[in-house]
């Protein structure tokens, strides 16, 4: 095949992960797609691959890859190793983040003790975690 750069490193060396260890956690979480599908972190990117990055409360980023290098370059040219084709986003998604930012989820009462099990699940869905 032809060559390739581990995923966790193209992203960090890219500037889409401030480390290799956060952009490994990326990966294991679930976060990074490579051509549809879910990518791990040892996954070899090639020029071309196209990435889904989802980030929490739903906002995702989708590059092309347009060049590859494994270790540091100046952040200048780190933004030509991709092309970013995400859609521009509707006024209404705008709203709901703005709302989200300024409204957050309420916090439950004081002195009601730990949420049971559910209850904390149903928190985190809300919370985008």
């Amino acid at each position: 095949m032809g060559e390739g750069v581990r995923l966790d490193v193209w992203l960090d060396v890219a500037c889409l992960a401030r480390t290799r260890s956060q952009a490994k956690e990326l990966c294991v979480a679930g976060r990074v797609e490579v051509n549809g599908q879910r990518a791990t972190p040892h996954r070899l990117v090639r020029v071309g691959d196209r990435l889904v990055l989802s980030w929490p409360g739903g906002r995702q980023r989708q590059l092309v890859v347009r060049g590859l290098a494994s270790t540091h370059i100046a952040k200048a040219r780190a933004r030509e190793l991709y092309e970013d084709v995400t859609p521009p986003e509707s006024e209404a998604e705008r709203q709901r983040r703005l709302l989200d930012r300024l409204a957050p989820p309420l916090a439950p009462p004081p002195g009601s003790g730990r949420p049971e099990k559910r209850d904390r699940r149903r928190l985190e869905r809300v919370r985008g975690r």
